[in-house]
Order: C-alpha cells, then sequence, then structure tokens
C-alpha cells in the first residue's frame, strides 16, 4: 500500500477510535452493555436495508437509509470500544461481534441487489454479488491469518472502508450511484484480499528463513564444539 494512503488509512482510524473512546466515558455510566450496542447496531442495519428497499416509494428514503446504516455500523465500533473500557472483553463477545457485523454488512448490500434488480441493472447486480463475496474473504482471510498467529489486517479496504463505500452510494443511490460504489466496493475488496494472502505469503517465508537461520546457526555452533582440540 503506498505511503500516503498507508497514513491516510491510519488518521481516519485513529481519529474514529478517539471519538469511541471519548464516548466511552459517558456510556460507562450508564447500564449499557456491550451486547445491547451489538444488538441495536445489527438491528438498525437491518432496519436501513428495509428502508433502501423501499426507495422507489420516494427519493429519499436513500438519505434515510444511509443515516440509519451508518449509525448501526457506528454503534458497532462502540460495542468493542465499551467493552474494552468497561473491562468486559471476552473471547465470545468478540466472536460475536465479528459475526454481526457480516451481517448487518449482508443486509445492506442484500438490499441494494433487489434495488438493482428492480431497475434492472444487471451489471450492477454482479458486482454487488462480486462486493459481498470479496468483504467476505477480506474478513476471512484476517481471521485465518490470526489463526496462525500472524498479522492479518494488512490492505487497503477493511471494514470501516466499505461502510464509508456503502454509506456514501447508498446516500446518492437517487442519483445512479449505486452501480458506481458497488464497483468500487468490490475492486477494493478484492484488492484487499489479495494483499492479505501476499502478506500471510510473506510473512510465513520470512518465518521459515529466520528457522533456517537459527538452524543453521545452531548446527555450526554444535560442530565447532564437537571439533576435536
Amino acid at each position: 500500500m503506498p505511503y500516503s494512503l498507508t497514513n491516510l488509512k491510519s488518521a481516519y482510524t485513529d481519529g474514529v477510535r478517539r471519538i469511541a473512546a471519548s464516548s466511552m466515558t459517558r456510556l460507562g455510566r450508564t447500564r449499557l452493555t456491550p451486547t445491547m450496542l451489538t444488538t441495536a447496531g445489527v438491528s438498525l442495519c437491518a432496519v436501513a436495508s428495509v428502508i433502501v428497499y423501499f426507495e422507489y416509494k420516494a427519493w429519499w428514503l436513500f438519505l434515510v437509509g444511509a443515516a440509519v446504516f451508518a449509525l448501526g455500523s457506528f454503534l458497532d465500533i462502540l460495542d468493542g470500544a465499551l467493552a474494552r473500557t468497561g473491562g468486559l472483553v471476552s473471547p465470545f463477545g468478540a466472536f460475536l461481534d465479528s459475526m454481526v457485523d457480516r451481517v448487518g454488512e449482508a443486509f445492506m448490500l442484500g438490499a441494494i441487489v433487489l434495488v438493482l434488480m428492480r431497475d434492472g441493472n444487471e451489471w450492477g447486480v454482479a458486482l454487488t454479488v462480486a462486493a459481498l463475496a470479496g468483504s467476505f474473504l477480506v474478513s476471512y482471510t484476517r481471521a485465518k491469518a490470526e489463526q496462525l498467529g500472524l498479522k492479518g489486517d494488512a490492505g487497503l479496504g477493511s471494514r470501516a472502508e466499505r461502510v464509508i463505500v456503502i454509506t456514501v452510494g447508498v446516500a446518492l443511490g437517487s442519483v445512479g450511484a449505486l452501480p458506481w460504489a458497488m464497483l468500487i466496493l468490490a475492486a477494493t475488496a478484492w484488492i484487499t484480499v489479495a494483499q492479505r494472502v501476499s502478506s500471510v505469503r510473506r510473512q510465513l517465508n520470512d518465518a521459515a528463513g529466520s528457522l533456517q537461520r537459527d538452524e543453521s546457526s545452531h548446527r555450526a555452533s554444535s560442530e565447532g564444539s564437537a571439533w576435536p582440540d
């Protein structure tokens, strides 16, 4: 990833985390739990997808759907921050949060498919299906990499970027932006998958090379100590 893009991604990611952390001070005084935020987040994403589906009744429903989806996605950020701040982090909570993130995203992409099908936009439907598959693989490659004890968050198109692209695409859906947003989403998702596969391969090769050097060094040390005086 180019250096400037890396800096840009780090800047807004850190900014969002700071906002989430500042919100925790107030949320920590309430009875809200991370599970409640997770449930509210995915529920809002589901509601947003229904709103978008009925866009043919009024063009401004695209705007409402985008806003509700953005709010639901933001709650998915807050649930993890609240868990860390309140010392409520658990393996099951992390698992549930990751799974629900995929569900909320799938709801909206499913609604977008239905909208594009209704408009007779076949290439837009194909791009949305490709984006959905790529988005799931982005998360899957990270999970498998971390299961191997490797870093798996390489690449530009993580969930935050996908939420931004989907939100903007839906908000501008009344002017025909959905197919183009799906093109961007599919391209960035599959590029990110390739970047993560390449990153995992590089880490495994580096680990194998380091192991070989250690074995060679150990073998040389053993041979040296066994040499007769």
